[in-house]
């Protein structure tokens, strides 16, 4: 029976393209590093799709050298010819990036479930190795009795982040665009996803790739004029210098675009302070949209933390709705206040909330006082504190928090606890949190993509180097002292794009991947 072409015409492009040729890889080629995780030569498997209840379809992903004999083992192809003895099925022999329907079965040739199966070979797939993929029915049991075939075939059940791991050391993606997979599986706005796409296609792991050769070139010809200083004509020392500063500026302005890249992939958390009844509850509601939290005109009616999701230019908020801050009148009041303090403290951005018609009391300087618990009048929250709509923003004592709570100038309180336009709040509150937290200055500029935070700390200390070599060549020290720094610079980048990626990074990059990506 020939083989089933996938109904999509954008797929059945791409496959004419790849048989023609036009296409050899979606992402780019990158040189696989040498590292002991890789070339076990074990077959892997693993259910890929998530396991939502009610999903019509699931994938079991198979991949390495035996990836085809294991699926012969499990699959029978619909109306596949039988072999000469014994009227057995002859076993399935699949063409690359072709879909064949049969059923899935046992060891004993039971039937187990109607499936497609889908070839992929070797290097024309995700991971550069033979992968088959087999499409069951939906649901964890039609997925979880593939995988028990698959095992029982000769296959290993995959480690978290596997498949990935397999197509960086086969050189499919650098490290970079490894992370990039696991950034847009997590995403939670389309901001977030974006991004990480922008890496997945090369992104910063580009950029820092032309960095380090960049960096390689400078450094070959310094150790050259080192080496053959008589032979060769002496070095241009201000060339020299102005592609130093050059090489400097990318690397901090890759560096630059960490900020936004934190935000993206882990979201932030404001959490709402201030004395009972003063509308946290009603605020949380009127920012999300929802109604997570209980409100009444009783006062500490929360005693737990109340959380509840929003999005503020494409990042993930999550709002933390807290117990009054007050004298707690008994035990379960007590732990709520705790868990407040506790809030505030873990925090991206804290709104210190109060009563606009009523104005700034008493109440809401103790509650103030008790949130900065007892620090000093030059020390701060350890995040940016809001007590009205874009006026406090760096409060650091609760007495700042009083003066721009009752200054003329000040703008409208964050509190809705009585206000009539809850999407004008919405509208206005969104932006306050945005300006608090940064968001303002994290746009995208000149590229889509952002480093995450294990890149960033390699590009830090690669610019750290690259300010240290400037300094020589400023103070005028010898050649040797600017090779140096930049063997450094170069160890630091080679970390982002793996190429200088010991085991540890590696074990903490794949470890934090999910089963079956």
């Amino acid at each position: 029976m020939p083989p089933m072409a996938p109904d999509s015409p954008s797929t059945a492009a791409l496959e004419a393209a790849i048989a023609a040729g036009e296409v050899v890889s979606e992402v780019g080629e990158h040189a696989p590093p040498e590292s002991a995780h890789g070339g076990d030569g074990d077959t892997i498997v693993a259910v890929v799709t998530g396991a939502q209840p009610g999903a019509a379809v699931a994938i079991v992903r198979l991949s390495g050298p035996e990836a085809v004999a294991v699926a012969q083992r499990v699959f029978r192809q619909s109306g596949g010819h039988r072999g000469d003895q014994g009227g057995t099925q002859a076993p399935w022999q699949p063409e690359t990036h072709c879909v064949y329907h049969g059923r899935l079965v046992d060891d004993s040739g039971a039937a187990l479930d109607e499936v497609l199966a889908l070839a992929m070979l070797a290097p024309r797939s995700y991971t550069r190795e033979d992968v088959v993929e087999l499409h069951t029915h939906g649901g964890a049991v039609c997925a979880a009795r593939a995988v028990t075939a698959c095992l029982a075939a000769g296959a290993r059940r995959a480690r978290a982040g596997e498949f990935t791991l397999r197509a960086f050391l086969n050189g499919r993606l650098d490290l970079a665009q490894a992370e990039a997979v696991a950034a847009l599986v997590g995403a939670r706005t389309a901001a977030a996803a974006d991004s990480a796409l922008a890496g997945l296609a090369g992104g910063a792991g580009a950029a820092v790739a032309a960095m380090r050769a960049a960096a390689l070139s400078l450094l070959a010809e310094i150790e050259a004029g080192i080496d053959f200083e008589v032979e060769l004509p002496q070095a241009d020392v201000a060339a020299l210098r102005t592609r130093l500063e050059a090489l400097r500026n990318d690397v901090e302005g890759a560096l630059a675009t960490a900020r936004r890249g934190q935000l993206l992939n882990r979201g932030l958390q404001v959490a709402l302070v201030g004395r009972p009844n003063v509308g946290k509850s009603s605020l949380l509601n009127a920012l999300s949209g929802s109604e997570r939290a209980i409100v009444t005109h009783i006062p500490g009616t929360t005693r737990d933390v109340v959380e509840a999701g929003m999005e503020v230019g494409g990042v993930a908020v999550t709002l933390l709705d807290t117990a009054g801050l007050r004298a707690a009148s008994d035990a379960v009041e007590r732990i709520g206040v705790a868990r407040s303090h506790a809030a505030a403290a873990a925090a991206d951005v804290v709104m210190l909330v109060y009563d606009a018609q009523v104005g700034w009391t008493e109440a809401d300087a103790a509650a103030a006082e008790g949130l900065w618990g007892g620090r000093q009048a030059n020390q701060s929250l350890p995040r940016p504190a809001l007590a009205g709509a874009g006026r406090l923003l760096h409060a650091r004592s609760a007495a700042d928090a009083a003066a721009a709570a009752t200054s003329p100038a000040g703008t409208a309180a964050v509190a809705t606890a009585g206000a009539d336009d809850e999407a004008t709040t919405h509208r206005a509150d969104g932006a306050a949190v945005a300006h608090a937290a940064g968001l303002a200055q994290v746009a995208p500029g000149g590229q889509a993509w952002a480093v995450n935070e294990r890149q960033a700390e390699a590009l830090q200390r690669a610019a750290e180097a690259l300010r240290c070599a400037a300094a020589s060549a400023a103070d005028g020290l010898p050649l040797d002292f600017w090779a140096l720094d930049l063997r450094g610079a170069l160890l630091a980048l080679g970390e982002v794009t793996g190429d200088e990626a010991s085991e540890q990074v590696l074990d903490e990059v794949f470890s934090s991947f999910c089963i079956g990506k």
